[in-house]
């Protein structure tokens, strides 16, 4: 008989010859550092995009002062809720002028949920040819006809509506605020203008810019001053915000429809109390005092992205997410040890997770790295590349 782990070993030893299988590291942090071995690493491959998960000083003032549970034991649904959950459930709503907030443990239970809750087979989506696994795995889970239009563009988009809105009950169009893999941001003005058009409802994922951009910190919906006209606007707590989790905010129907549909938030254990307080505390208290090093946050970004175009190295975007495009999986592979070995930790960004051919490098910045840290990375890179 044909041993039944045969078939999972070849596929394991395919996986290994393209460049493509992932490891599991594990790491001691301090704040913008990492520790592997002994040796230490300016970590360039973190979602802290505001340097507060690895802040010791935040966290010492948070502990001082608050007592909460460390568990929770139950769903949202039975015991697992407090004061603590709706409190920051109603701080969120407040923030966006939404009717109701809805917090979830992931990003990845967010979209996953939301996705299957609202559609059935007899409904049909338009989503971002880019948009994050959690999305694509969500609508899949769902069973409704999945249209994927061209990335950003906006024409494939209305063209796919015209043709097929129509032909189905309820439909959805979805799109990241700020696309983690390239860097670069949505037109939600015109999402929204097709939304309206179309008769759909729009779901804007801002995982990648709450915490950073708009006045209050709110996301590319602020910036772009559409909050009021996008349906269902999600965001995590594991980015800039530096802790965990994740919510929804949008108006009493379809917040109450996911309360009773959504099997993520149904069938999970809540969130400990201890880590809703500490979002709280991080949106309220120390985010809003952070507008100076956001500020520069991004102007570290257009630099260093200035610097790798005169390298001649190819890249995207225009925010904190900064992608060095190299092409196969085995350049990545190469650059990145290259860069590990000189002090920079970077890990490479392949197939599948980006289309074949764009594997790349992704440099996540945070606010408390320096321009003058990262600024030798584009010569760097330029003499591997050339070396190659």
């Amino acid at each position: 008989m044909k041993n039944i782990l045969e078939s999972y070993k070849k596929e394991l030893k395919e996986i290994h010859e393209n460049c493509c299988d992932r490891k599991i590291n594990s790491f001691k942090k301090e704040g913008k550092y990492i520790f592997e071995e002994n040796k230490r690493y300016l970590n360039l491959s973190s979602n802290d995009y505001m340097g507060i998960a690895e802040n010791k000083k935040i966290l010492k003032r948070f502990m001082a002062i608050n007592e909460f549970s460390l568990g929770s034991a139950s769903s949202r649904l039975l015991t697992g809720s407090s004061y603590v959950h709706a409190k920051l459930e109603c701080l969120l709503a407040a923030l966006f002028h939404k009717d109701k907030g809805l917090l979830f443990n992931s990003g990845y239970h967010a979209n996953t949920g939301i996705m299957s809750a609202l559609l059935t087979k007899k409904d049909v989506v338009f989503s971002d040819k880019l948009n994050h696994a959690s999305i694509l795995d969500g609508i899949k889970l769902s069973d409704a006809k999945m249209f994927r239009y061209k990335h950003l563009d906006y024409n494939h988009l209305e063209e796919l509506l015209q043709k097929h809105r129509n032909e189905y009950e309820n439909a959805i169009i979805v799109s990241e605020s700020l696309f983690s893999m390239d860097g670069d941001i949505a037109d939600l003005n015109k999402l929204v203008e097709l939304k309206k058009k179309y008769n759909a409802i729009l779901v804007v994922d801002e995982a990648h810019a709450f915490g950073i951009y708009g006045a209050k910190g709110l996301g590319i919906s602020e910036t772009q001053n559409c909050i009021q006209d996008i349906d269902l606007i999600v965001a995590t707590f594991g980015k800039a915000v530096g802790s965990v989790g994740a919510f929804c905010t949008g108006n009493d129907i379809l917040i109450n429809y996911l309360i009773n549909k959504c099997r993520p938030l149904i069938f999970s254990t809540a969130l400990p109390e201890i880590n809703v307080a500490f979002s709280y505390c991080i949106i309220t208290e120390i985010l809003p005092n952070l507008q100076h090093e956001k500020k520069e946050l991004l102007k570290t970004a257009e630099k260093l992205r200035q610097d790798l175009k005169n390298a001649g190295l190819q890249t995207l975007g225009e925010s904190h997410i900064v992608p060095v495009i190299l092409g196969p999986n085995e350049l990545a592979v190469k650059v990145s040890k290259e860069l590990i070995q000189n002090g920079y930790y970077l890990l490479p960004i392949r197939h599948p997770t980006v289309a074949e051919g764009s594997s790349r490098i992704r440099i996540s910045l945070r606010a408390d790295i320096s321009y003058d840290e990262i600024k030798e990375i584009p010569n760097l890179i330029k003499k591997i590349v050339d070396n190659s």
